[in-house]
């Protein structure tokens, strides 16, 4: 084998790490300041979905007001807020993608909520992402808090 070649075997073989090397679990975990960012988007988006009642209420003289409308628009958003207190419970952040569903496909009760769900579902790709992101950071030891305290820490 080249020496080349054994160099491109080498580095397939091992995985990629920081140049402080892959470090230990992080002093404060970012995972958990990521479940404020969720909380805080999904108190957004259900404001926004509230405001949609608006909408539906002052355009075309009120046409779109009907039971169905204005409840399906209040259900959005009731549980667009509650979910933001529970980002903690494992498997919220597929709830949070699945809320997105029935405002994308809520063109049936006015555009404008089509519109509101298409924007916050480009947040929410945005979102996870960045939470993909740090992931792999932290797999690969990119985390500085992953050296606070190591024999890698500068300030030791």
């Amino acid at each position: 084998m080249s020496r080349m070649a054994a160099k491109e075997h080498s580095r397939e073989t091992r995985p990629a790490y920081g140049p402080l090397g892959p470090g230990h679990e992080p002093v404060k975990d970012p995972m958990q300041g990521l479940s404020g960012v969720l909380s805080g988007t999904l108190v957004l988006e259900a404001i926004t979905v509230f405001l949609i009642l608006l909408v539906v209420l002052k355009v075309d003289e009120g046409a779109h007001w009907t039971t169905f409308n204005w409840v399906y628009i209040t259900v959005l958003g009731a549980a667009h807020l509650v979910m933001a207190f529970f980002q903690r419970v494992p498997g919220a952040l597929w709830i949070n993608l699945a809320l997105q569903i029935p405002l994308i496909l809520g063109f049936f009760v006015h555009w404008s909520v089509t519109a509101v769900g298409i924007i916050f579902g480009i947040v929410w790709f945005y979102i996870v992402k960045l939470r993909s992101e740090m992931a792999q950071r932290m797999r690969g030891g990119y985390l500085v808090t992953q050296h606070l305290g190591s024999s890698a820490d500068p300030a030791r």
